[in-house]
């Protein structure tokens, strides 16, 4: 079965949570346990040829003070998707986000478009492509990597997971665009300077930058975030 998003985001939420569910796509990101739960990521196509990915998860939940008994990841995720595209960040187009508690515990469906174009630094750096890019290009990504992320940040939101896999780039005429990726673990903090200090840090140990590079980053992370930076140390 293939989805027919004209049909399905029409439907009334049950009906729809069971209808989505239907349509048949290959794992993109193999079922894991965690959370004390299970969660994973397929690859579906609408009846156009579009490619969406539908994260479905059972007994998969984060706890807060507004959700002390526990809540699905998805559900966050979604309005970390919502509130990144209000701040003008890149991230994938949301289709369709809902959860149900059942007899078993809550299940929970995020579905979102593909970001065409774009691969992640991963993927970019397993095939060398820095040496393609040469040095002043790679050095221009880099800047827009901390424009992004500061941008994130200025509106007091902490992606939480910054990894290579999670930040997807974009070439077009020279000129590089960044979308962010995973949004499960984010929220948004009291003060800008917490999600700064958090994100910087993981952005630091994590992006396998080399020193010139790291300045590059922060040249672009200042110039979106605007307030002074907290120090971040090289490991930790």
């Amino acid at each position: 079965m293939l989805a027919n998003t004209a049909v399905l985001t029409q439907l009334p939420e049950a009906e729809a949570f069971s209808r989505w569910l239907e349509v048949d796509g290959d794992w993109v990101e193999e079922p894991n346990v965690r959370r004390g739960g299970m969660s994973g990521v397929k690859r579906i196509y609408t009846e156009s040829g579009k490619v969406l990915y539908r994260k479905q998860q059972d007994g998969h939940i984060y706890r807060s003070l507004r959700h002390p008994l526990g809540y699905p990841t998805v559900m966050r995720e979604r309005e970390a998707l919502l509130a990144l595209h209000q701040l003008d960040v890149a991230v994938p187009p949301l289709v369709y986000a809902a959860c149900r508690k059942t007899s078993d515990g809550w299940q929970a469906l995020l579905v979102t478009e593909g970001l065409d174009g774009y691969r992640s630094l991963e993927e970019h750096y397993a095939e060398g492509a820095e040496s393609a890019w040469g040095e002043a290009l790679h050095g221009r990504i880099i800047e827009e990597v901390g424009r992004v992320i500061g941008r994130l940040n200025s509106g007091r939101w902490q992606h939480g997971c910054i990894r290579l896999k999670h930040v997807f780039v974009r070439v077009t005429d020279g000129c590089p665009e960044v979308a962010l990726l995973d949004l499960e673990k984010s929220r948004r903090r009291f003060f800008a300077s917490q999600a700064a200090r958090h994100d910087l840090q993981q952005s630091r140990r994590r992006l396998e930058m080399s020193d010139a590079l790291w300045e590059r980053f922060l040249m672009g992370y200042q110039s979106s975030y605007g307030a002074s930076l907290p120090r971040v140390a090289k490991h930790g």
